[in-house]
């Protein structure tokens, strides 16, 4: 059996030569992610084990801040209200290159790090999504080019943002509103996955809320006259919006689950919850597409003579991609290479794999780099609203078994591995690579800029989804 305490060897995904004779220093970077792998490795289980949901990390937070602090990064905390969020600078000048870092757990989750279904008794949440290798592999890249700024005697500033509550939460957009990104000259990301990727991509734009219908409780077999059921309310709203989606654009979803539906059959309910998704291509369509499910929601309140009210819960704008600064990335990408196992991680996957849906990967294509090709994403992310105030991109690499979707099981356990520890320091490797590539070569920055303008449009106004409403720090508790 595969333990995840089996950490990457610090000679195993050495930097392509290719890599060192591009930018002066090079191997300045490669040093420093090797000289403190154990350590990373080490700190990416720690987060594993903790699996702090949306706003509650704040031992992972912490451990993230410590770690950057002993390295000389000067460290923000409480950004936009939100005790967990924070960002770590080293460096004087411009350009500011900032490296996004997650680090929430996902509810409902628990799984140890085998190849089989076995939840962690006493634990709710795991890292379905990968967001323990996300935060360390990105500070283990910040920290990388902090040495190399310093062996190099460069200006320019190398950022990290610990940025919480992806999932759900939208922890980036409040730091965007903030004003957390204005002075950043790039952003970058990357995420686990089953693959290697660096092609850009948009997603969906989305709004979630909860919706609430307050009624009158009564006996429901000897008085039902005398009542008005809240969940009449919620069941004609959600009626109504299934019907809408015979009449809405192909590419947008909606999606809901009754959160309260009352408590006992023989009561007729005086109050009843449902939660809402609206995702679309954009913000536009997505708020034109949110107003017809409030009206919806009112005509149920109308009709079943309820009262309804909401709360808008969390908004994120699609992801602006840019090519030009995705070829930087997908050029490093290729340069680090993918993910070889040994033979104890291929013997895990092949048992992994067995208990996958449907593995549309093959083992082996962990090694390959995907081809350079642009695409949309039916998810959503709050990564998007930072792409429209910086110019941003991402990538994606094989820390989970091919075929492995994310927010499964499956993700969990690999991601407690050796595997995805190899993920996370090609992940690393890429960023230092092509953050330095950017503090080298400012020059680039303007056509990256340029393409950002050209896609946002000269009339954009950023607004953030979410309105003006404050973090939601309570959602997972």
């Amino acid at each position: 059996m595969l333990g995840r305490r089996i950490l990457v060897g610090v000679g195993v995904l050495a930097l392509a030569s290719a890599a060192q004779a591009q930018i002066t220093g090079a191997a300045t970077l490669e040093r420093g992610i090797d000289a403190r792998a154990e350590r990373y490795g080490a700190l990416a289980m720690e987060i594993w084990d903790l699996a702090e949901m949306g706003y509650l990390e704040f031992e992972s937070s912490a451990k993230l801040q410590k770690n950057l602090k002993d390295e000389g990064f000067k460290v923000e905390t409480g950004i936009a209200g939100i005790p967990t969020a924070f960002t770590a600078s080293f460096g004087r000048g411009k350009p500011v290159i900032a490296i996004m870092g997650e680090f929430d757990a996902l509810p409902g989750l628990s799984q140890g790090a085998v190849p089989e279904r076995a939840p962690i008794a006493d634990q709710a949440a795991g890292h379905a999504c990968g967001h323990h290798l996300f935060g360390v592999g990105s500070l283990a890249a910040a920290v990388a080019v902090k040495d190399w700024l310093v062996a190099e005697k460069r200006a320019g500033t190398i950022r990290f943002y610990g940025t919480p509550a992806e999932e759900g939460g939208s922890g980036k957009v409040y730091m965007v509103r903030a004003g957390a990104f204005d002075d950043v000259d790039v952003a970058l990301h990357w995420h686990p996955d089953d693959n290697n990727d660096a092609s850009p991509y948009s997603t969906l734009a989305n709004r979630s809320a909860k919706f609430k219908f307050a009624g009158r409780a009564s006996h429901a077999a000897q008085a039902p006259d005398a009542g008005r059921s809240a969940l009449d309310g919620v069941e004609a709203m959600n009626f109504m919006t299934n019907l809408m989606r015979e009449h809405m654009p192909l590419d947008a979803r909606i999606h809901y689950v009754i959160t309260d539906g009352g408590g006992a059959p023989n009561v007729v309910p005086a109050s009843a919850e449902v939660f809402y998704y609206v995702r679309g291509a954009d913000a536009k369509q997505v708020e034109e597409l949110f107003a017809r499910v409030v009206a919806a929601a009112e005509g149920a309140a109308s009709g079943t003579e309820t009262q309804m009210s909401y709360e808008i819960m969390h908004g994120n704008h699609s992801v602006l991609p840019n090519e030009a600064l995705a070829r930087i990335v997908d050029d490093k990408l290729r340069q680090v290479g993918g993910v070889q196992y040994t033979p104890v991680e291929a013997n895990f996957a092949k048992q992994l794999v067995t208990t996958l849906f449907k593995a549309e990967k093959p083992l082996g294509s962990q090694v390959e780099i995907q081809p350079f090709k642009p695409y949309t994403s039916m998810g959503s992310t709050d990564v998007g609203d930072v792409s429209w105030v910086v110019p941003t991109t991402g990538f994606r690499t094989a820390t989970w078994v091919p075929g492995t979707g994310a927010h499964t099981w499956q993700a969990v356990a690999a991601g407690g591995t050796s595997i995805g520890s190899k993920g996370m320091f090609v992940a690393a490797r890429t960023l230092a690579l092509t953050a330095a590539e950017l503090l080298a070569n400012p020059g680039q920055l303007q056509t990256v800029r340029a393409e950002f303008e050209e896609r946002r449009g000269p009339d954009f106004e950023y607004r953030a989804l979410l309105g003006e409403r404050a973090p939601p720090l309570d959602y997972r508790r």
